[in-house]
């Protein structure tokens, strides 16, 4: 009876255990998949900023290149005006 008692005691024990380590497994694939979840939502967040940085950065840059032309112009304009001035 002694023996019988133990063994249906360790096969209990083992069972309870077992459970236990499931759960933990689950508990850490779920933490596991959540880290992964925020890494991506983080990646992503940073090719967005890095985008609008570009954007920014484009938009800028073509601004100025349009204001330099259009000061050139303006140069090249009032030099041929002198030039057809007529002569005082």
């Amino acid at each position: 009876m002694q023996l019988g008692l133990k063994i249906l005691g360790l096969a209990t024990l083992a069972a309870v255990l077992g459970t236990w380590g499931l759960a933990q497994a689950a508990q850490s694939a779920g933490q596991d998949m959540k880290d992964a979840g925020n890494a991506t939502k983080s990646a992503g967040q940073d090719v967005g900023h890095a985008s609008k940085k570009t954007a920014r950065k484009a938009k800028h840059q073509t601004k100025k290149g349009a204001h330099k032309a259009a000061h050139k112009t303006r140069q090249g304009a009032s030099k041929v005006e002198d030039k057809t001035a007529p002569p005082q």
